[in-house]
């Protein structure tokens, strides 16, 4: 089983769940009043990644994923604009929802809104005040730490330390008993959204969302709660400590995904070096898949480096990938040719082994039937490797290298004609694709339904064919102006588009 480290305990442990063959993971989601940033897309890929690796083991996922759509920064935009609240986070969610589905980031299983859950987090405001560890003030209902055994335990710091620490981490008003105490509640102000509530108008605090949603959908005890690492103080400190107060079992697991560098430098907007992900897409159309890739090779708990240099490299690997799928559409070409035996049977391969649901015992009983013996038992080997990887900690970046060792593997037994060949590259598609990797899609043509574009590439191979080099290079230079790539193969020339292509 899948073993990871553990904010609260600070070790690797194994994923101990609350419900045999489920999991119900929550994962922190944005405040929506502008552009997604590259940090957002690192935290939504590494649950993501986390999810699918799960369901593709066999377990039954459960993924829920929060839209704080009432803050400060809501009500500001809302005032500079000339707008309402409603509008502005019905405008930059759908941006947020857009940007993720062009990254290839899964859909939640629910994204319950702030504003809808209004009431019950009244409720559990009440419940936290008759528990006698919350206190009213001109400005709101505050929760009182010291009355909360264990306050610091997910940062392993006491009470003093936060204090001499905390600083500008902590809302500063004079009513409250310690700067440590946070709001449950907000007295209402002029002109902004408020609810009722038995302390008075006003909207919830910040942190009284996520527990009063987590536990809402998902119960108490739910198995993980996951977030960026910007997060564990005093987001997450404060939602546990508002679940311990009422005595409500909280997450048995917390999960958090570190920060990103932007060419060295930590991002932000005063350096001039924040980079939302509309800007990342537009640069380039395979932009998505790199910056995942990019994620990939990183483990979610080391800080994640963004340059230039290091999008271009991903973009190429994510090539290499792609070759290898037009390596399948030769065969599906020679299955045409040769009536359906050697091509067919390895395209056939190639598609089984891909699959579109397969988890990993699915998978597994695929290769059984199709690879030889010798094929099997590297299989066997490689996917080990990967699963080993990925259980340890969601150890990405040695899954990465397992993908890109088989497909070199696939290549050489492709290269020799081997009937293993398709297999592997079957086996790289699906390994890939369990981290959200699509193989082929990455933003150029496929090689097909273009007349114009196939009738060039037939008579450059009919140049080489009659070795009128002359007249193979004029129309490879014809092609390369237009935007196609030409690729040679024992199995005949296959061509796509570069993303410069019309």
């Amino acid at each position: 089983m899948i073993s990871l480290y553990d904010t609260l305990t600070g070790e690797v442990r194994p994923l101990t769940l609350r419900e045999e063959g489920k999991v119900a993971l929550y994962a922190c989601g944005p405040t929506v009043y502008d552009h997604p940033h590259l940090g957002h897309a690192r935290s939504a890929l590494t649950y993501d990644v986390l999810r699918r690796y799960l369901e593709w083991r066999g377990l039954d996922v459960r993924h829920v994923a929060n839209i704080t759509d009432i803050d400060d920064n809501i009500i500001n935009r809302a005032r500079d604009e000339g707008s309402t609240e409603s509008e502005v986070a019905f405008e930059w969610e759908a941006v947020y929802i857009d940007a993720m589905a062009a990254l290839g980031v899964l859909d939640p299983h629910d994204r319950p809104r702030a504003t809808e859950w209004v009431t019950e987090m009244v409720d559990f405001v009440a419940r936290i005040m008759d528990a006698g560890v919350a206190y009213t003030t001109p400005t709101g209902v505050y929760l009182r730490v010291r009355d909360v055994p264990g306050y610091g335990d997910l940062v392993h710091r006491d009470l003093d330390d936060l204090r001499a620490s905390a600083g500008a981490r902590v809302e500063v008003d004079e009513a409250k008993e310690d700067p440590l105490d946070f709001a449950l509640w907000k007295a209402a102000k002029p002109d902004e959204p408020s609810w009722p509530s038995p302390w008075g108008p006003g909207r919830p605090g910040w942190h009284i969302e996520c527990v009063a949603m987590s536990l809402g959908i998902l119960g108490d005890g739910f198995d993980i709660h996951g977030g960026g690492n910007d997060l564990v103080f005093p987001h997450h400190t404060n939602e546990r400590a508002e679940a311990l107060a009422v005595g409500r079992s909280f997450a048995r697991h917390w999960v958090h995904n570190a920060m990103l560098n932007i060419e060295g430098t930590k991002m932000s907007k005063s350096l001039g070096n924040y980079r939302t992900v509309v800007e990342m897409l537009d640069e380039h159309p395979d932009n998505g898949r790199a910056f995942r890739l990019l994620v990939l090779q990183t483990h979610y708990r080391k800080t994640m480096e963004v340059n230039p240099d290091l999008m271009a490299s991903a973009r190429s690997a994510c090539q290499r990938l792609d070759a290898l799928a037009r390596r399948a559409a030769v065969l599906e070409a020679s299955r045409d040719r040769d009536g359906g035996q050697r091509g067919g049977a390895a395209i056939d391969a190639f598609r089984a082994v891909v699959g579109e649901h397969l988890d990993a015992s699915e998978l597994q009983e695929v290769v059984e039937r199709l690879a030889s013996t010798s094929g099997r038992a590297t299989v066997k080997k490689l996917t080990r490797r990967f699963s080993a990887a990925m259980d340890h900690d969601l150890g990405t970046p040695e899954a990465v290298a397992v993908v890109f060792d088989t497909l070199r593997r696939a290549n050489a037994e492709l290269d020799a004609g081997s009937p293993d060949g398709p297999v592997f590259a079957g086996m790289v598609a699906n390994l890939a694709g369990v981290m959200g990797l699509a193989v082929g899609s990455g933003g150029y043509g496929d090689g097909a339904g273009d007349g114009a574009i196939e009738d060039l590439v037939a008579r450059r191979q009919a140049a080489r064919e009659d070795k009128d080099w002359a007249t193979a290079d004029a129309l490879r230079d014809e092609l390369s102006a237009l935007g196609v790539v030409v690729e040679d193969t024992p199995a005949g020339p296959i061509w796509y588009r570069t993303a410069g292509g019309e």
